[in-house]
């Protein structure tokens, strides 16, 4: 067997672990509240020990928070393949179709996460963290679509935080409505406020 292999079986199954571990945690915070689960409480209910389940997640935050590191890169993707004679801001409003593709495919999954995070100081915290952590990937893909009079990342930046706060606003506005209103009309309008051409 190649070591290739090796690895890829081992990432798969650390991946699916780590699937079943956020599981656990997700269905815990909801029933007993973010704030009265601890760590051991956590790996308890995940039958693991302690360390085993902060080798998976540094923090019970990001035990919830994980997939959103991976999404500013996701995004980035989606909009380097945006055909290139698309506006900026046009190409942007449709890579975060990939954030909210999830929100299309489990509705009720994606609306009780969004419920948890906005009830918890601490997680609403945490996500604008890992968010403003995708400016930079988000912004290199824009300069690499981009009008060669830019001196600097500074647009593309700005840009890249509009984008992620519109989505947030939306995000908000549909976890208000308990769902009711649909996301991509909430983006499609918080973009419209702030029509780059």
């Amino acid at each position: 067997m190649s070591g290739a292999v090796r690895t890829n079986t081992r990432d798969i199954a650390r991946a699916a672990i780590r699937f079943e571990l956020a599981q656990v945690a997700f269905d815990l915070f909801r029933r007993e509240g973010f704030d009265n689960v601890t760590v051991n409480d956590l790996a308890a209910a995940a039958g693991v020990s302690r360390s085993t389940f902060l080798r998976y997640f540094g923090s019970k935050e990001d035990a919830v928070l994980g997939a959103v590191d991976a999404q500013g890169e996701q995004v980035a993707d989606a909009l380097r393949a945006r055909p290139a004679d698309e506006g900026d801001w046009t190409a942007l409003r449709r890579a975060l179709d990939t954030v909210t593709e999830v929100h299309r495919r489990d509705p009720d999954g994606a609306l009780a996460m969004s419920q948890l995070i906005m009830r918890t100081p601490a997680l609403g915290a945490r996500t604008l963290e890992k968010q403003n952590g995708w400016r930079p990937a988000i912004a290199q893909a824009l300069a690499e679509r981009a009008d060669p009079s830019w001196p600097s990342l500074l647009v593309p930046l700005v840009r890249a935080a509009v984008a992620v706060d519109c989505l947030n606003v939306a995000v908000e506005h549909w976890t208000a409505s308990d769902g009711r209103l649909d996301l991509d009309a909430l983006l499609d309008e918080a973009f419209a406020a702030f029509a780059l051409r």
